[in-house]
């Protein structure tokens, strides 16, 4: 069984063709880095893996089971979560309270207009829960306004930890942090367990590199290389890609 299979997903945009059958197999417990200059088509990539955009053609295969027409909705209760290039959170409330919502997006619950969130215990420890993961379970009560940019994104993990994946997506969480932010969410990231599969987007390769087990290498919508970490950094068209040689 594999966690994630992607199978020649192709997405046109009018006549801006943004991904072109894009292939690719992440086993269950690795640690897989897509990588690629700017306009590669990366993110593109995660929201067709995610079902927020449908793809022209190809599949994307979870643990087995082909999800590329199910809403994206339905594919977190089976175990894919995702963070977000950019931050979307809600300012004005807690952190705790951001990572509650994200617990009641998964539950029926959400669907009650007179719903209490105060009052759900469960969802309450759950978050505290994922808080302690990141290391942020101190600051639980604070309004998002009031937290650095690099606390924002261990948030946003949090907040997809909460909803137990099996596939977590991370579409750069190093963008915009500070040397000591990349550190913390460097260790984060390391500690998490080995059963939770980590396919991760990052634009710098030198920020990711000791956090890949394989990589992905996009240029203009199509992998033109992939292979182990060794393999991608010693292959002629990485260094044309980056360096221009």
């Amino acid at each position: 069984m594999t966690a994630l299979r992607v199978e020649k997903l192709s997405k046109s945009f009018g006549g801006l063709r943004v991904t072109r059958n894009v292939s690719f197999t992440v086993e269950p417990g690795e640690r897989r880095l897509i990588i690629g200059p700017n306009g590669a088509g990366k993110t593109t990539l995660f929201n067709l893996i995610t079902g927020e955009i449908a793809p022209d053609t190809g599949h994307v295969v979870l643990f087995d089971r082909d999800v590329s027409r199910m809403a994206s909705r339905m594919r977190p209760h089976l175990g894919m979560a995702r963070t977000y290039q950019i931050i979307t959170l809600f300012p004005n409330d807690s952190i705790l309270r951001n990572v509650m919502l994200a617990l009641l997006g998964l539950s029926a619950r959400r669907w009650n207009p007179f719903i209490g969130l105060d009052r759900q215990r469960d969802l309450f420890e759950e978050a505290q829960a994922a808080l302690a993961r990141v290391g942020l379970v101190h600051l639980a009560d604070r309004p998002l306004s009031q937290t650095s940019y690099g606390e924002r994104r261990r948030v946003e993990i949090a907040m997809a930890l909460a909803q137990n994946p099996r596939v977590l997506l991370l579409d750069e969480p190093f963008a915009g942090l500070s040397i000591d932010e990349r550190r913390q969410v460097q260790g984060l990231l390391r500690g998490l367990p080995r059963e939770l599969t980590i396919v991760m987007i990052e634009h710098n390769m030198d920020v990711a590199l000791d956090f890949a087990e394989r990589i992905t290498l996009l240029h203009f919508g199509e992998v033109i290389v992939e292979g182990t970490r060794a393999e991608v950094v010693a292959d002629h068209r990485t260094r044309e890609v980056y360096l221009g040689e």
